[in-house]
């Protein structure tokens, strides 16, 4: 239902939109950049076309259900520093540039696995979580393991 939703809403030529970024504005999936004087003002996504980012939100809410997926850990991610109604909109975000690349290139959705993060800069993860250690009162000395 979801599929046929989002086809209605934006059709299978991509070639409108330049660029995933474009999509995404114009579903009303991003944050405005109202800032004056370094003063932020407001950061709230746009009102726009009531079918397709309600269908979208009701996807990224399903998605984030699943186990052992990339939209789950990205939700769980951006859900401690944002909470959960802006991470929602972000994996939304994440579902529609997706669907952008594959109507574009004409492929299978492949997902990134639920250690993507993880993947992507284990030192990172490893200062990240020794922080969590120091501030929970451990003292740890890291080696490399052989």
């Amino acid at each position: 239902m979801a599929a046929s939703v989002i086809v209605a809403e934006i059709g299978i030529d991509m070639a409108r939109f330049p660029s995933s970024a474009h999509l995404i504005s114009w579903a009303g999936l991003c944050p405005k950049s109202d800032e004056s004087a370094g003063k932020r003002r407001s950061t709230r996504v746009r009102k726009s076309g009531a079918w397709l980012k309600t269908t979208l939100v009701q996807c990224a809410w399903a998605a984030t259900r699943t186990k052992g997926t990339y939209l789950r850990a990205q939700f769980l991610r951006l859900r401690s520093r944002r909470g959960p109604k802006k991470a929602i909109v972000a994996v939304a975000a994440s579902i529609l540039t997706a669907v952008y690349f594959m109507l574009k290139n004409d492929a299978t959705y492949q997902d990134l696995g639920s250690d993507h993060f993880d993947r992507a800069d284990r030192t990172k993860t490893a200062n990240r979580l020794l922080r969590k250690l120091g501030e929970l009162g451990y003292t740890v000395e890291i080696k490399q393991a052989a």
